[in-house]
């Protein structure tokens, strides 16, 4: 992934946040059927491994987790935002007429090395875990015991699961950095008043710490 300086995100802590925040990765794998793309929930375990790990199951009539050895290499791309932005909004615009459209967005790209976990006692930990996380804000949460036992069981055997120790993560936040604060925050209210809320206070938290 191309990034300039000013958009590059190194922190690993924060990288992690977002993944937490928006869970849902596409998984890009080359194997013997040529590149392949799956969009999974994804379960990030920080504490594993130097950059963490990520855990997650796919249906077993996914070929995917036929298609990859124990080993190979694959990359999870996480989007978290992304925002087209009129030069409209910049105030220099109408001074100096010298500002084109441009798209904004945040991503976080993890390399790893994955490993196929066909076995009962995994895809259990990731669908209880999984469905703790996701039905927490629920007012009456969902859990496996809400339904059959058999029926909990037949399910488990329908999918299969995925680990990916990440070797290698890295983020892109494009928010405007490289423009004049009152740019940004043009472009951050003009989002804003467009309901694209969240984008509006990354692009005004990315310019404070431009500032800072």
């Amino acid at each position: 992934m191309y990034i300039p300086a000013h958009f590059n995100e190194p922190r690993t802590e924060v990288l992690h946040e977002l993944i937490r925040q928006h869970p849902l990765g596409m998984l890009v794998t080359h194997g013997a059927g040529g590149l392949d793309a799956n969009h999974i929930p994804f379960e990030l375990d920080a504490r594993q491994g130097e950059h963490g790990r990520l855990n997650a199951h796919v249906a077993r009539a996914n070929p995917v987790w036929k298609d990859v050895a124990d080993g190979d290499e694959v990359l999870v791309v996480f989007r978290a935002g992304d925002a087209y932005i009129s030069p409209n909004w910049y105030p220099s615009k109408h001074e100096l007429h010298r500002q084109v459209p441009t798209w904004n967005y945040m991503v976080v790209h993890a390399h790893g090395r994955i490993t196929i976990r066909d076995d009962e006692r995994f895809v259990r930990g990731i669908v209880a875990r999984l469905t703790r996380a996701h039905e927490a804000s629920q007012p009456k949460p969902w859990k496996m015991t809400d339904s059959a036992t058999d029926y909990i069981d037949t399910m488990l055997q329908s999918i299969v699961g995925l680990e990916i120790e990440i070797t290698r993560i890295e983020g892109k936040l494009k928010l405007s950095q490289n423009k004049e604060a009152r740019d940004i925050e043009g472009a951050a209210a003009a989002l804003e008043a467009n309901g694209e809320h969240d984008m509006a206070a990354a692009m005004r938290r990315g310019a404070g710490a431009k500032s800072g």
